[in-house]
C-alpha cells in the first residue's frame, strides 16, 4: 500500500486543526479543531499499521488499530469534559468566547474576599464589592443613573 495519499491527507487535516485552534475565538469551534487533529493522528496510526504489515508480511497484530481505538476513547472523554467546561462557562458569562476567559484568579470577581468586619449588603452575592454612591444636589445618587432615573423615581438607600 502506498502511504503517501493518507499521510498527506492527515497532514492537511492536522494543519487545518492547528489553524482552527490558533484562530478561532469560539470554544466549541476550538474543540472541533482539536477533534480534527486527533482524527489526523488516527489516520496516521492506521496508515502506518497497514504499511508496516504489508511491507513486513508478518502476521503482526493490528497495533495501529489498537492505538486508534485508544485515541477515540480519549477523544470522547475530552469532548465530554470540554463541553461540560464550556457549558459551565456559558452559564456564568453568557458567552463562549475564548478571549473572555480570565486566567488570573485575582481578577475574577467571585474569587475576591470581603475584608474582616465588613458585612455583605442584602442582595449582593458574597465575595463581590458594592460601589459607593454619592448624593447629588437633586437628591439622587450615582446608582440611580439606570432605568429608575429615566422613570423619575428616586432610590432611597438605607
Amino acid at each position: 500500500m502506498h502511504a503517501v495519499i493518507p499521510m498527506v491527507t492527515a497532514g492537511l487535516l492536522f494543519g487545518l486543526g492547528v489553524y482552527g485552534v490558533l484562530r478561532r475565538r469560539n470554544a466549541i469551534l476550538v474543540l472541533m479543531a482539536v477533534e480534527l487533529m486527533l482524527n489526523a493522528v488516527n489516520l496516521v496510526f492506521v496508515t502506518a499499521d497497514a504499511t508496516i504489515r504489508s511491507t513486513l508480511d508478518t502476521g503482526a497484530q493490528h497495533a495501529g488499530a489498537v492505538f486508534t481505538l485508544f485515541v477515540i476513547v480519549l477523544a470522547a472523554a475530552e469532548i465530554g469534559v470540554g463541553l461540560a467546561i464550556v457549558l459551565q462557562f456559558y452559564r456564568l458569562r453568557a458567552s463562549v468566547a475564548v478571549d473572555a476567559v480570565e486566567l488570573d484568579p485575582a481578577a475574577d470577581p467571585t474569587a475576591a474576599e470581603t475584608t474582616a468586619g465588613e458585612e455583605t449588603p442584602a442582595g449582593v452575592a458574597a465575595g463581590t464589592t458594592a460601589t459607593a454612591t454619592t448624593a447629588t444636589a437633586s437628591g439622587t445618587t450615582a446608582a440611580d443613573a439606570g432605568p429608575d432615573a429615566a422613570a423619575g423615581t428616586e432610590n432611597v438607600s438605607g
